[in-house]
């Protein structure tokens, strides 16, 4: 049976999806983006740097709903608007998920919502 996941320290979501759910053992985070702590509908400031760091404190939230953890998660996808991006995104990656690392897809997109210059969905197991 499926559940969702309504994350309180996470933005609501912005279109018709749950901000993840729960099937089984499998925790889904749906894609985040880095989106403020203080306004739903504005970006975390800064670059790829804070953007990044605040997709996965996202993802920790959601993930903390479910009583899991960054270490819980199995596979991430990131969607990068410039894949110049990558080596700032994998040094913020590697110091929050802790080895053996996630399996990992990395995709070069044109655009995401709002501008954003990072997006990440993840995978996890209780």
């Amino acid at each position: 049976m499926k559940y969702a996941i309504n994350a309180r320290k996470a933005p609501e979501a912005i279109g018709p999806y749950s901000q993840g759910t729960t099937a089984g053992r499998l925790v889904f985070a749906s894609g985040q983006l880095p989106i403020s702590a203080e306004n739903d509908y504005r970006l975390v400031e800064g670059g790829i740097a804070e953007q990044t760091a605040r997709v996965i404190d996202i993802i920790e939230a959601i993930l903390a709903e479910v009583d899991c953890t960054l270490d819980d998660v199995a596979q991430t996808t990131i969607y990068l608007a410039d894949l110049d991006d990558l080596e700032i995104v994998n040094d913020i990656y590697a110091a929050r998920f802790i080895m053996p690392a996630p399996a990992r897809n990395v995709v070069g997109v044109s655009a995401l919502p709002m501008g954003a210059l990072i997006e990440m969905d993840c995978i996890a197991c209780r």
